[in-house]
């Protein structure tokens, strides 16, 4: 086996044991529980869950998705969130290999992941992830060849500035709340991992891809325009795709744009 497997495999663990942490703060957070104590137990009979039941991934397929003392139902959630981070890390890994921005970034991402999960099932983006995240972004982007501290400032000013205005507006027309500061605390975080030439494309994919499926989920529920959707997710896809991809869309736009002027 070769030196460039071994390290993709370790990258992959390595996710899928964040991601198992992830879990806990996702449960956790949204209560204000300590993520630390006490260990892991079964919500159904209170059963403290071993090292060998807690293995990502691995064990909910060996206990069959079932308490190993209660039988009880174990949420899917707990696999998917351990998958998804795995094939994140394993992505970013591909991508960036072995430096300090692999690491700022893995960081960011599964920061990302908890935020989307914790947003979806309870619609708050918790104030603990996000004003530390804005803080740990800017200091990083002193030491990250890509960004650097002021494209970081110009992140956090503009990320955070530009939904606060639009939420100020929309309040102002509206008579009435419709973003939370959540969503606006957690534009200035990507605006600091990022840098401000981010904010327009993770503020236009997230828009676009949110009212695609707000309006297809509003038909299919039979909900008038006052549904409430979290507007989280949408941000931090918009972000992953930015580190991914952001960049070759963005130069594949404007080279579109350009050739039709000729």
């Amino acid at each position: 086996m070769s030196q460039s497997v071994i390290f993709h495999i370790f990258a992959f663990i390595l996710g899928a044991v964040v991601g198992s942490f992830l879990n806990v703060c996702i449960c956790r957070l949204p209560r204000k529980e300590s993520v630390a104590y006490p260990p892991s137990r079964c919500p159904c009979c209170g059963y403290r869950i071993p090292f060998y039941d807690n293995i990502p991934i691995v064990s909910y397929l060996f206990l069959g998705g079932r308490c190993r003392s209660c039988q009880a139902r174990i949420s899917l959630q707990y696999p998917l969130v351990e998958l998804v981070n795995a094939l994140l890390t394993l992505f970013l890994f591909m991508k960036f290999g072995v430096s300090l921005t692999f690491l700022v970034l893995f960081v960011f991402c599964s920061a990302l992941v908890t935020i989307t999960v914790i947003d979806l099932e309870h619609q708050i983006i918790p104030d603990v992830i996000s004003i530390p995240g804005i803080v740990v972004g800017f200091i990083a982007a002193f030491f990250l060849p890509l960004l650097g501290w002021r494209d970081s400032l110009i992140g956090i000013l503009v990320g955070g500035g530009s939904l606060l205005l639009v939420a100020y507006g929309y309040q102002l027309l509206a008579k009435k709340e419709g973003m939370g500061g959540g969503d606006i605390k957690l534009l200035a975080m990507m605006g600091a991992f990022l840098g401000w030439r981010a904010v327009p494309f993770i503020i236009f994919t997230a828009s676009l891809i949110g009212s695609i499926i707000g309006i297809a989920f509003m038909l299919a529920q039979k909900k008038d325009s006052k549904l409430a959707i979290p507007f989280g997710p949408f941000l931090a896809f918009g972000a992953i795709l930015y580190i991914f991809f952001g960049r070759e869309i963005i130069h594949w736009y404007f080279n579109l744009g350009g050739g039709g002027r000729g």
